[in-house]
């Protein structure tokens, strides 16, 4: 993430938004360095509300219209770097080269994340819920069913009991409920533009059903943010025609890290998976 886009996530902290603000927001976040210079018609289209709505959004960022908000926009000085255009050494302009400017966009989503992961404790917090439940049921549908695939295959050999749900329709409630029964409490989720409707459904499911949930997302603004839920935001990259989610990644397996330090029998298990695998000669190095 870049730094327009954390200024953008800056101003919008703490400011209790509907489901369209969010999307407006979020559609913002997308499109930081286009932000100050949409009109309002413009960027209702592009997030698919009402005109209308972008005026009650800025509204609700304190300002007396929408024309107020772009203006802070355009006022807000960039830093030194943005304005050198630095991303590599020497502080010279950005290449030109599509592939190389998604490398690069992803190399600032990480440094996002690292600044994030300054203060551990939401990381630390969440790590805590995990290892405590008995049973872990890991969502992630569509575009984060990779992720949740990634986080399942690694936690499952230091948790007794993950249960992968990568998978929509009418049963993953089913299987949401039978977590339960084996002594879920928690559920952690990974959700990925774009959002599925099953995931919101199946994340309200969850909290009815009186799970805590954890939820590793492109963004604090993501349509399955919840003020109950611990939500840990990592950008996915947009430079190329299918996202990119390295950052995502990256922070599940410091998740997977913050559970198994609330694990304590984890590196018995991770001993007893090295030995098994020796003897079956699983590994060719």
């Amino acid at each position: 993430m870049g730094g327009a886009s954390a200024r953008l996530l800056k101003l919008f902290e703490g400011h209790r938004l509907t489901p369209a603000q969010r999307r407006i927001a979020h559609c913002m976040v997308r499109r930081a360095a286009d932000a100050p210079f949409l009109s309002s018609v413009e960027l209702a289209e592009l997030a698919g509300v009402s005109q209308p709505s972008v005026t009650r959004f800025a509204v609700a960022l304190g300002f007396d219209g929408y024309p107020a908000l772009r203006r802070h926009l355009r006022d807000v000085p960039e830093s030194g770097a943005e304005q050198a255009g630095e991303h590599g050494a020497g502080g010279g302009a950005a290449p030109g080269n599509e592939y190389q400017q998604a490398v690069l966009s992803e190399i600032d989503n990480l440094r996002e994340l690292a600044a994030l992961l300054a203060d551990p404790a939401p990381v630390e917090r969440a790590g805590r819920l995990l290892a405590a439940s008995p049973a872990l049921p890991v969502l992630g549908l569509r575009a984060a069913s990779a992720q949740a695939r990634g986080f399942a295959y690694f936690a499952a050999k230091v948790h007794p009991d993950v249960r992968l749900l990568d998978e929509g329709g009418s049963m993953l409630a089913d299987r949401i409920d039978a977590a339960v029964r084996a002594g879920a409490s928690a559920l952690l989720c990974f959700a990925l533009p774009r959002h599925p409707r099953e995931t919101v459904a199946a994340l309200d499911h969850a909290r009815g059903a009186g799970l805590r949930v954890v939820t590793v997302a492109d963004s604090v603004l993501a349509p399955v943010a919840h003020p109950a839920d611990v939500l840990l935001p990592a950008a996915v990259g947009t430079g190329l025609a299918f996202d990119t989610a390295c950052a995502p990644m990256l922070l599940a397996r410091v998740l997977l890290e913050a559970m198994c330090d609330g694990l304590p029998d984890a590196q018995a298990r991770l001993e007893d998976f090295d030995a098994r695998a020796a003897e079956r000669g699983l590994f060719v190095e």
